[in-house]
């Protein structure tokens, strides 16, 4: 389905009723990663998944696609769909855009999972990588996909889920260059919520995968130190969903039951 947002087509799904439950992609991503999963779910709950902006069915919004910028496109499909409380489920930059969310309208949050996602921002270190990728992007968008796609999966699985992993690079592919760059320019500059998270009256939970190519086991570890966010630890990489998936699936229904 298609909403119309400050002259922009913002494209979502609306399966099922019951408790609202929110699925936000990562970067590069879009609201297919959720297909595998979506007619489980929407057995007991609904289920909205949104593409972000500049990915998938959605159109850029400017240049810079902030955290904020894309939070607000999901509080415009949840308005619209007269839904005033959720469950939010977020993959990698989805996490961050869940976070933004959960800023602005925590009484809105019923629950947050951050699935192999981070509520810390960018190091400096990162934030310089973002900027190579950006350069990479403007110079070979085709390459920079394909690369950064396969980069994504624990170094065993690359073999083993061909296929899946051929479907996400014909997607990511699809999208404009635009869309691309304004999305890591946004991921560049976003806040740090770690006490935001860790804060928070909702329940929590955070999907952590032990060989994750993209974010450190460790200090995600930290991050829920001295916190009543509740940890499962995945034995793969940043693609729970394709690597891990039952065990996913298992892990978020006992999440949205609990709530």
């Amino acid at each position: 389905m298609i909403l119309q947002h400050k002259g922009i087509n913002i494209f979502y799904t609306d399966h099922g009723t019951g408790t609202p439950v929110v699925l936000l992609h990562g970067f590069l991503e879009n609201s297919t990663m959720w297909d595998p999963f979506t007619p489980v779910l929407s057995k007991k709950n609904r289920i909205i998944c949104i593409d972000l902006l500049g990915h998938g069915q959605t159109d850029c919004l400017g240049y810079i696609h902030s955290m904020e910028l894309m939070a607000d496109i999901v509080k415009a499909v949840l308005d619209y769909l007269k839904i005033s409380h959720s469950i939010l489920i977020g993959h990698s930059m989805g996490g961050y855009v869940a976070l933004a969310f959960a800023e602005k309208k925590p009484n809105d949050v019923m629950g947050l999972c951050l699935m192999n996602s981070t509520a810390n921002a960018d190091s400096s270190e990162r934030q310089k990588n973002r900027d190579r990728a950006i350069t990479a992007v403007k110079q070979n968008h085709k390459t920079f996909v394909r690369i950064a796609v396969v980069n994504l999966f624990r170094p065993k699985n690359r073999r083993i889920f061909t296929k899946q992993i051929k479907f996400i690079k014909e997607q990511a592919l699809k999208m404009p260059v635009q869309g691309i760059v304004a999305a890591l320019e946004g991921m560049k500059i976003r806040q740090d919520r770690e006490q935001l998270f860790k804060n928070a009256a909702f329940e929590k939970l955070m999907i952590i995968s032990k060989k994750d190519p993209v974010l450190d086991f460790k200090s995600l570890i930290k991050q829920t130190k001295n916190s009543n966010i509740k940890v499962v630890e995945f034995p793969d990489g940043h693609m729970s969903h394709v690597e891990n998936e039952t065990l996913f699936l298992h892990t978020i229904m006992h999440f949205i039951e609990k709530i």
